[in-house]
């Protein structure tokens, strides 16, 4: 057990591809060296790194398009991130003073937190892996029909290159026994399940965001987001409506979103919203 790290995976030679998807597929990695032919058991998480064709994401492209991969490999993953490098002043002025900081000092700058000892790391990890959690059977029903919801939900889409098939189940089952050990527990809780199912949904949004923003369903929690975290760092209940338009505007949202949200989690008693200036308070701690 352990991991393998890969990167430029979408330069493989095609002989170490068909390998790696026996591995991933069968847990299993066959040898013929010296006469010998054998089949040893693989128990490695995979985690992966690759560009996209062309060089260059296309945003007029799909996903599938865009990743130039074997889907029956892609299918492989229980989870795929898209990472883009997007302008945003906020990230691309801290990358450069980062760069920056680097190159003058010689070092990295202060973290300003204390991160934990490699050794209470390797141990917390060592003594989670001993755990083998198992599904109780009052979940059984609560997983298939998420499934299948899930399923229903994307033959309705408007995004038929997403695929969900009895592999993301399998793939679902994994996360939440994975989050059972973290907890050190020999069951899996609901919590575990829904989390898994978060991860998965997230990991979509990653993919087609850009559809996803286009069509507006999710700009207002993206929002929220961005407000939260600014008062969160800040350290303050009170943002002044021209802060939030600012913050906002960084990451390409318009004036009218940022009031549809004001509104919507006024609603939910996330926050008071001043009927003449507009600025926000946060209620809900």
């Amino acid at each position: 057990m352990g991991i393998c790290a890969i990167d430029e995976f979408d330069k493989m030679d095609e002989s170490d591809r068909t390998a790696i998807h026996e591995v991933m597929e069968q847990q299993t990695v066959s040898i013929a060296k010296a006469g010998i032919t054998t089949s040893l058991n693989a128990r490695t998480a995979i985690l992966a790194a690759a560009n996209p064709a062309w060089g260059r994401y296309d945003l007029r492209r799909t996903p599938a398009e865009n990743i130039n991969l074997p889907p029956a490999l892609l299918s492989r993953f229980d989870l795929l991130w898209l990472i883009l490098d997007r302008a945003d002043m906020d990230s691309d002025l801290e990358m450069a003073r980062h760069v920056v900081y680097v190159h003058q000092k010689r070092e990295s700058p202060a973290l300003g937190f204390t991160p934990l000892e490699p050794s209470v790391l390797r141990a917390y990890i060592s003594a989670a892996r001993r755990l083998s959690p198992y599904v109780p059977r009052e979940l059984e029903e609560y997983i298939a029909t998420a499934y299948s919801s899930i399923r229903q939900e994307e033959a309705r889409s408007n995004t038929p290159h997403s695929y969900t098939t009895v592999r993301t189940l399998l793939s679902i089952l994994r996360i939440s026994a994975a989050l059972a050990r973290l907890r050190f527990s020999e069951t899996v809780a609901q919590s575990d399940v829904d989390e898994a199912l978060r991860l998965m949904q997230m990991s979509k949004f990653s993919l087609y965001a850009d559809d996803r923003q286009k069509s507006g369903l999710d700009a207002i929690s993206d929002i929220y987001s961005v407000l939260r975290d600014e008062a969160a760092r800040t350290n303050k209940m009170d943002l002044s409506y021209a802060h939030a338009l600012n913050w906002i505007s960084r990451k390409g949202y318009s004036e009218a979103q940022l009031k549809e949200c004001l509104e919507e989690y006024a609603a939910l008693n996330v926050w008071q919203i001043h009927p003449h200036t507009f600025d926000i308070r946060f209620i809900d701690a």
